[in-house]
């Protein structure tokens, strides 16, 4: 595992939106770049700087497909607090993706065991996902897999715990029984079978989760954790992550991928 250490939020973004953007660029064979993407507070600095790198004409999002991490379950995609409505926001419709390539999981679907089953048939016929980025909860989870959810877990339905629904009232004017019981989401082992994952951690109230990842060990109560078996795993951070590492984590880190500090 990488850990890639920043200064602070913006840096952290840049780093990881640069880093995708080479990855993008990078890209030669004639299939497209199938990239993996969160909602939340985390990536929006990212999402922003893809924007401005597109707009710039560094970067086109044509040959690339997405699938997105979530979706809550019952939410019609028009809904401000929809994730549909979340990605075309703040990214898509800003951006130069046929509408074609988008891929976001329909919380509306009439069967939603089917709809989960497609997702991951779709994710294979385009040979998988090249790099997923992401983030993490407070308590260290992926996407919508809350503790205890297996890492070998794939899309599908998943209960969402009080705890994720108290953090997520803040969007539905702080009342967490307005927030939706149930979301479909990739599984754990959905988001390892990349082959790039990257996540973005951030702030003093991620500082446990980051611990628990770099320095606990493989814990399925830390779904976070799996990364730790990835054979390209990267966690890009900003200083106020890093509080709960001990200071030889936190110096090797800084040490050994000083080269790519902002």
């Amino acid at each position: 595992m990488k850990l890639i250490i920043q200064k602070n939020y913006d840096l952290m973004c840049e780093w990881a939106a640069n880093h995708i953007i080479d990855a993008i660029n990078s890209h030669k064979e004639k299939r497209p770049f199938v990239l993996g993407l969160p909602t939340g507070s985390s990536p929006l600095g990212v999402y922003k700087r893809f924007i401005i790198a597109n707009k710039a004409g560094k970067v086109s999002f044509k040959n690339v497909v997405t699938f997105n991490m979530d979706e809550y379950v019952g939410l019609p995609r028009k809904h401000d607090q929809s994730y549909w409505y979340f990605m075309h926001e703040n990214l898509f419709k800003h951006i130069d993706i046929p509408a074609e390539n988008i891929n976001i999981l329909d919380g509306m679907a009439a069967d939603l065991e089917e709809e989960c089953a497609n997702y991951e048939k779709k994710i294979a016929s385009y040979g998988g996902i090249d790099l997923f980025l992401g983030g993490c909860g407070v308590d260290g989870h992926i996407a919508f897999n809350e503790p205890f959810t297996s890492l070998n877990s794939r899309t599908g339905i998943r209960d969402l715990t009080e705890d994720t629904r108290i953090v997520n009232s803040r969007f539905f004017g702080n009342d967490p029984t307005k927030v939706p019981a149930k979301a479909l989401s990739v599984g754990v082992g959905t988001v390892t079978d990349s082959k790039v994952v990257l996540l973005l951690i951030s702030g003093h109230n991620k500082a446990r989760a980051l611990k628990e990842c770099v320095e606990g060990g493989v814990n399925q109560m830390w779904t976070i954790s799996a990364l730790n078996l990835h054979n390209d795993a990267i966690i890009a951070c900003d200083e106020t992550a890093c509080g709960e590492l001990q200071v030889n984590t936190y110096k090797y880190f800084r040490d050994i991928f000083k080269s790519e500090r902002l």
